[in-house]
């Protein structure tokens, strides 16, 4: 079906289905300056380029921004692709308009020593710009949705590195800000072309068994509208199809088929009071058997982009799971919409239902303030994206202050996050915490529900190095950081000259041939530094890294030198830091900070590569490997000073023995099927054994030979497919 195409009077007629007052004028000769400045430009589809501002500004007007966001999403690429300059817009449509459109351009004239850092600066840049204006990243994320929507005109190259940053960086942002229904496309489309097979997979899988699902849900929704209408509760029942890419996720987190996924479709009920929504629910727990552990209030607690809802998933006829959210009209803006609620609705009717604003209070941008002040710590691309990637990632956890105060950290924060969350203060002076009133070691993952107690002393000697391989939250591993760059400034100055001075024999250049007045002066505005010392203190530290420094020094010489070799000596530091590889052992593990030590995976949990691990250093054999969910973890971490960061080489050459047990009643002929299908896998099977109890139940152990966690969950669908085969999985010694 071929995609309408959109008109700057689909744009205005949007915007008026949801504001009364439309700047017409505004957005027309935003429009026309466009049209104008773009004329001759072609997309990669062969359309005219003007048809990509149009979309943006459509996709916008659709969650319902102002006047001057449309106009400014008109205007995004002009400054980058013709040759309107930011004063121009400046003169044209006002300050507002120019720095939204100067937040979403690109840089193009700066030159960097390596692509990562142009690519991080971009990201820096935007994040800034973001922190002045939201609706930056508003029509940062159109732009991107609009891209993904029409992937298909660009090479595989191309569409798969978008569809990578989509998924690690564009679809986490959108959940952040809580504008869930560009999330889920931005998601799925980066999901279509980054595992096309497994995209088309449960797309054919889904559509099998579609009517037979909807027809469920149906009929469970006209029972439920029956009860809510008897106990005179206003509602809206509807019901949807979980996206593709979270069913994918979730296929993958807990190893299962798609037929073992039991909520492919929800079921929303939306009501006019918070009121209504715990009545509405104590109705439905009536109607149908809640599952233990999977309620969740997001009303009570909501979530850090404002989401709220109640979350319960119930038991239908023959058992069958169903997930259902409750809300009220004004939660449901919000969980469409997100932050652009706050614009979308000043003035709108929201389908009828009221005209409430939504306000954005500051404490619920809070995770954006915190991004903004450790991003600007950082100048090591490398550590500036994990940290971001790491901050927007959605899953977290909700634990409490002894005085029943609300703490939200990332999944698998520790008792260290939780202090540095409250006060830097209170982390640097941090001996020990209580986890529910009982002493835990301060590396113990926390869980929601927790109430954390943190134990401090005047004579503490401040933070531990080991605490960064533990913390999760950029803001905690930010302010862990600050301490020690203050504490030990002295020393950090020192290494970072000599790590300079290494460098810049290495490229056969002289200390004073290079450090000029006007290349120093240059360097250190490129890179914030105040002065030569704060540079070398961030080297030293390893906030920069020395080849970064040198070969930024070489292309401000460059500028005023006509020498020979200095373009290879340039390329070489590019090329020596983007190659720069960790030594790795025998059976594919990094060890961080380690080279050359002897490494063995742990036989109590057997770990492969996609498998979350630890490491643990052993008295005299090296480090030990564990899996993060092995039984012994819990005892190993109580040592925190031989607690040590590992990680999986990607690049998996090895293989390893894994045991694994399937459960099944017993027949004749299983035994036989069930190694078939191992065997369709192409998977060896190194031992086999196999015994019945009195209750015909059988139990299969099955040690096979595979290279990583994915390999493992194909066999283990495979099993899975077998007649009689109840349960499959891996065996814990």
């Amino acid at each position: 079906m071929q995609e309408k195409k959109i008109t700057i009077y689909d744009v205005i007629t949007k915007k008026k289905e949801i504001t009364r007052k439309v700047d017409t004028k505004l957005i027309m000769k935003a429009f026309k300056l466009a049209d104008e400045k773009h004329k001759g430009q072609k997309r990669g589809s062969g359309e005219p380029y003007i048809i990509h501002p149009l979309n943006v500004a459509y996709i916008l007007a659709n969650i319902g921004l102002d006047d001057s966001t449309i106009a400014a999403a008109l205007l995004h690429d002009i400054v980058e692709d013709t040759d309107v300059t930011q004063k121009d817009l400046e003169v044209m449509f006002g300050t507002e308009i120019a720095e939204m459109v100067a937040g979403v351009t690109k840089l193009s004239t700066i030159q960097f020593a390596t692509l990562e850092e142009k690519q991080v600066e971009n990201y820096r840049r935007m994040f800034l710009a973001m922190g002045k204006d939201i609706r930056v990243i508003l029509i940062k994320l159109a732009d991107r949705l609009h891209n993904m929507r029409t992937l298909k005109y660009l090479s595989r190259d191309r569409q798969l590195a978008n569809a990578k940053e989509t998924l690690e960086l564009y679809a986490p942002l959108a959940n952040r800000l809580g504008l869930y229904s560009i999330k889920a496309e931005l998601e799925d489309l980066g999901f279509k072309y980054m595992y096309p097979d497994k995209y088309h997979e449960i797309v054919e899988s889904i559509n099998k068994k579609k009517d037979e699902r909807l027809k469920f849900i149906e009929k469970i929704m006209d029972d439920i509208r029956v009860q809510l209408k008897k106990q005179r509760i206003d509602a809206e029942v509807t019901g949807r199809a979980k996206h593709l890419y979270s069913i994918y996720r979730k296929m993958k987190r807990d190893n299962s088929t798609i037929d073992q996924i039991y909520d492919l479709f929800a079921m929303r009920i939306i009501v006019n009071s918070v009121k209504d929504c715990y009545a509405a629910l104590g109705i439905v727990h009536e109607m149908y058997s809640p599952m233990p552990g999977r309620f969740k209030d997001y009303i009570a607690v909501p979530k850090p982009n404002m989401y709220q809802s109640i979350h319960t998933t119930l038991l239908g006829e023959n058992g069958t799971p169903f997930e259902v959210q409750i809300r009220t009209w004004d939660m449901h803006k919000v969980a469409e919409f997100g932050i652009a609620a706050h614009w979308a609705y000043k003035e709108a009717n929201f389908l009828g239902r009221g005209k409430k604003n939504v306000v954005v209070t500051e404490d619920k941008l809070a995770w954006l303030r915190e991004t903004l002040e450790w991003q600007q710590e950082l100048q090591d691309p490398d550590q500036f994206l994990e940290n971001l990637k790491r901050e927007l990632f959605e899953d977290e956890v909700y634990v409490f202050t002894p005085k029943g105060l609300i703490k939200v950290l990332p999944k698998g924060a520790t008792p260290i996050d939780f202090a540095y969350s409250v006060h830097a203060e209170i982390g640097n002076h941090m001996t020990g915490c209580k986890i529910n009133s009982k002493m835990m070691p301060i590396i113990t993952p926390l869980k929601s529900g927790d109430i954390v107690e943190i134990i401090t002393s005047d004579n503490s000697k401040g933070p531990s190095l080991d605490w960064l391989k533990f913390v999760k939250s950029a803001s905690a591993r930010n302010k862990i950081n600050n301490w020690f760059k203050r504490e030990k400034k002295a020393e950090h100055i020192e290494r970072g000259k000599d790590l300079i001075e290494k460098e810049i024999k290495r490229v056969g250049m002289s200390y004073d041939k290079l450090f000029k007045t006007d290349y120093i002066n240059a360097m250190l505005n490129r890179y914030k530094y105040k002065d030569l010392d704060e540079m070398y203190a961030a080297v030293g530290f390893g906030a920069n890294s020395a080849t970064k420094v040198v070969a930024r020094m070489l292309i401000e010489y460059r500028k005023y030198n006509k020498e020979e070799g200095i373009e290879e000596k340039i390329e070489e530091l590019s090329k020596s830091r983007t190659n720069k590889k960790a030594k790795v052992s025998s059976n594919g593990i990094i060890v961080k900070g380690i080279d050359n030590c002897l490494v063995k995976l742990s036989k109590c949990c057997n770990p492969l590569p996609g498998d979350e691990i630890i490491g643990y250093i052993t008295k005299g054999r090296g480090v030990s490997v564990h899996r993060k969910d092995c039984v012994n973890v819990k005892d190993l971490i109580k040592e925190e000073n031989r607690i040590i960061e590992v990680s999986w080489v990607k690049e998996e050459k090895a293989t390893y023995n894994v045991t694994i047990e399937v459960y099944a009643n017993d027949r004749s002929g299983l035994l036989s099927d069930v190694v078939k299908e191992i065997t369709k896998t192409k998977m060896n099977i190194v031992g086999v054994n196999a015994k019945t109890g009195k209750d015909r139940i059988a139990l299969i152990e099955i040690t096979v030979e595979t290279k990583n966690l994915e390999e493992l969950n194909n066999i283990f669908k495979a099993i899975r497919k077998v007649d009689s085969v109840y349960e499959v999985k891996r065996k814990k010694i």
